[in-house]
């Protein structure tokens, strides 16, 4: 069925507004808004699905509320974020003319302190995930300025072996310097797999079925 004439003429309307270079950077803020948005629900909901039956005790309602709230919390904020950002640097770009490296730095630190600043387990989670890109990020931009020497042989096992010893050390020795989805993970794997009681929590789960 054909649309009405009004919705017709609206859609033109707004497709040829769209088109409009005038605009573009204020309709790429908006647009930042709705892809933070989406990307945001993208990843955290399957990530709180399977972390919140996994280890999650409590009712199913309970388990979806928390679901739908991680999920609101990161898509919010990761929204909010690509908004702040995109609408400062255009704004730092207006005012200079031109658009210079500065702006984006100094445009995502004061975005990161607005949006990211409350210390939970959402943002502390997407933060880390950042801080283990940038810092590989940087030592690759080292090595490509000439700052860093270029390695004659592969880091990565050495780096590897690093990763896994500290945090192994920390998850036994120093336990509540680790984030609690890590540390339940952990306990999942290095712990839970040293205690069962016959065939079914030792093949079929994790821990002995209460008695019915």
């Amino acid at each position: 069925m054909a649309a009405p004439p009004q919705l017709r003429g609206l859609l033109l309307a707004v497709n040829a507004l769209l088109r409009k270079r005038r605009y573009h950077a204020a309709l790429a803020v908006l647009k930042g808004f709705r892809n933070g948005a989406v990307y945001g629900a993208k990843i955290r909901a399957p990530h709180a699905l399977v972390m919140t039956f996994l280890f999650r005790s409590g009712s199913l309602r309970e388990k979806l509320r928390a679901i739908l709230q991680a999920t609101y919390t990161h898509s919010s904020n990761l929204a909010c974020f690509v908004f702040t950002y995109k609408g400062l640097c255009a704004l730092q770009s207006y005012v200079q003319g031109e658009s210079h490296q500065m702006h984006s730095f100094l445009a995502a630190c004061i975005g990161g302190w607005l949006v990211f600043r409350d210390n939970n387990n959402i943002n502390s989670q997407i933060n880390m995930y950042l801080l283990s890109r940038v810092l590989f990020a940087l030592c690759r931009l080292g090595v490509e300025k000439g700052y860093i020497p270029k390695p004659t042989w592969d880091p990565f096992p050495l780096f590897t072996a690093l990763v896994w010893g500290l945090v192994l050390w920390l998850f036994e020795h120093h336990r509540p310097t680790l984030q609690p989805s890590l540390q339940s993970s952990m306990t999942y794997l290095y712990e839970d797999s040293n205690v069962w009681h016959d065939v079914s929590d030792f093949l079929l789960y994790n821990k002995r079925r209460p008695a019915e």
